[in-house]
């Protein structure tokens, strides 16, 4: 029993330490203002963007998105009501990932549209919207505000092949796994090709069967085709 309670006691330690951190960690002078959209935080992969600590700025989420999201959690509707819970969620997420400055603040009583208030944040303050809202992206490009997509971000990311695909590859070097031999995309990326140990300097036909990406990069499997 005493060993029980030590551990909540320590979780309790970390916990408030962590918050503490947060709270009080020193602030970036002149960081950019990103102002978060009520989509993005539905969407949800604004939480593994911000852990990878890319963001170069602060994240704002205005009380007015706040309220939105609150609207339609309380509403009729079943799934917008569970998809605007997940986004009060990921604020709460967002506050506690340490690689990433997330504040909420209170911009009047809520009297104005959402897009309005971020556009009009955004202009005043030097700062981008963060959305993947078509309709608000074209507003923001015509009032020259930044608008910064995490649609495009997840495109310009995405593997540049698909499982099936078959390309031209020269063979430079041994893999690790028996009969394997190596070779490199133009930008970089190493490709594993099964049997082709016996094929070093030559230029093979390789289909692609599956990618497998860490944080080092990203790796290829591939077989030799027999296509000619």
């Amino acid at each position: 029993m005493e060993w029980f309670i030590l551990i909540i006691v320590l979780i309790i330690l970390v916990e408030t330490s962590y918050l503490t951190f947060k709270r009080f960690r020193p602030t970036r002078s002149g960081a950019r203002k990103i102002y978060v959209d009520t989509s993005v935080l539905i969407d949800g992969r604004i939480l593994n963007i911000a852990r990878t600590g890319f963001i170069d700025g602060d994240l704002i989420v205005l009380k007015s998105v706040l309220r939105e999201l609150q609207l339609l959690a309380d509403g009729k509707d079943n799934e917008k009501r569970n998809r605007a819970r997940a986004g009060l969620d990921n604020i709460s997420e967002l506050e506690r990932v340490i690689e990433v400055n997330t504040e909420i603040v209170d911009d009047g009583d809520g009297m104005k549209k959402v897009d309005e208030q971020l556009l009009k944040y955004a202009k005043e303050n030097r700062g981008a919207v963060l959305t993947i809202d078509y309709n608000l992206i074209k507003v923001a490009e015509a009032e020259k505000i930044m608008a910064l997509n995490v649609n495009d971000l997840a495109l310009a990311v995405k593997t540049e092949f698909l499982p099936g695909e078959k390309i031209k590859l020269k063979i430079s070097e041994k893999g690790s796994g028996r009969g394997q031999g190596v070779g490199h995309l133009s930008n970089g990326t190493m490709v594993v090709v099964d049997g082709a140990a016996n094929r070093i300097g030559k230029e093979i036909t390789v289909e692609f069967m599956r990618f497998h990406e860490t944080s080092a990069g990203k790796m290829i499997f591939a077989k030799i085709s027999r296509r000619k």
